[in-house]
């Protein structure tokens, strides 16, 4: 009866886990540029190595494994498929269509600034204490250049063209200035720090985990932005399959009500069997 209630805990445990991820991915349906994850479990079957010797009943698994105690997350895993793009008429909208390319923007820190990496490109205009304007996110970011800063025109803007290459074109009653967009590629998104909903940064320990910046970064520069994928007055919307994760949601909420009426069931019987005299 213990092992029962240990093996339904322990899943219980994990599959609340599970049961909070989805329900993140459905709060993030509505928020462009949002990539969902999903969770695999795995057996908790390796638990005892040796045998106790003085058990010489017929073995029923493999020499040396014991039964295991319930499941647990194997690995959590982010879907990097690109979103649908959606038509807002904003000129200020850019939706990236391929895959694992980000917006540059800049996060103060507390030793000063650092890069870090959104597909999220719905930007607006911040006015600057010399009058100019610097192009932000919503949260207030600013977007970076492909050198790495900050994008800032003088005069008010009239149009605003984005062309393939990641070219950013503003006209003003003064004339047109071109802006080149940070645009970089994460080759191992996986391994990135998600730092909100959409945004990622570096790792703080890349020497510990074996890796370097060029490992898991490439920055499109020179003939690299040929390949960059851009659409103007548009938004990606999060990849968020609604319909998968409310299945989910349900096989999950079932599981998770078996686990706990075999908690019940072995707790109910274990008082019969201490009731007997």
């Amino acid at each position: 009866m213990i092992r029962t209630m240990t093996t339904a805990t322990n899943t219980m445990n994990q599959l609340q886990q599970r049961l909070d991820l989805i329900g993140n991915n459905l709060s993030n349906v509505g928020t462009h540029g949002y990539k969902s994850s999903a969770a695999t479990f795995q057996e908790l079957l390796f638990q005892q190595i040796q045998n106790d010797k003085a058990d010489q009943a017929d073995r029923r698994s493999d020499f040396g494994i014991r039964m295991g105690t319930g499941a647990h997350l194997g690995s959590l895993q982010m879907n990097w498929k690109v979103g649908s793009v959606q038509i807002t008429d904003r000129q200020l909208d850019f939706a990236l269509t391929e895959p694992k390319q980000h917006f540059n923007l800049i996060q103060p820190t507390d030793g000063g600034e650092e890069i870090i990496y959104s597909r999220k490109g719905n930007f607006y205009l911040s006015p600057t204490a010399n009058g100019n304007n610097a192009l932000v996110n919503e949260e207030g970011l600013a977007v970076a250049d492909s050198a790495g800063r900050p994008i800032v025109f003088s005069g008010q803007a009239t149009d605003y063209q984005i062309r393939p290459n990641g070219v950013l074109q503003v006209t003003t009653p003064q004339g047109t200035q071109e802006f080149n967009l940070g645009v970089t590629v994460l080759e191992k998104p996986d391994s990135m720090v998600q730092l909100s909903a959409t945004n990622f940064g570096l790792p703080t320990d890349l020497a510990a985990i074996g890796l370097t910046a060029n490992d898991l970064l490439t920055e499109m520069t020179g003939a690299g932005r040929s390949q960059i994928g851009l659409q103007n007055q548009a938004l990606e919307t999060s990849n968020v399959e609604y319909e998968k994760e409310m299945a989910d949601l349900i096989s999950t909420q079932r599981a998770y009500q078996f686990n706990a009426r075999s908690v019940t069931m072995a707790d109910q019987m274990m008082g019969l069997i201490n009731g007997i005299r």
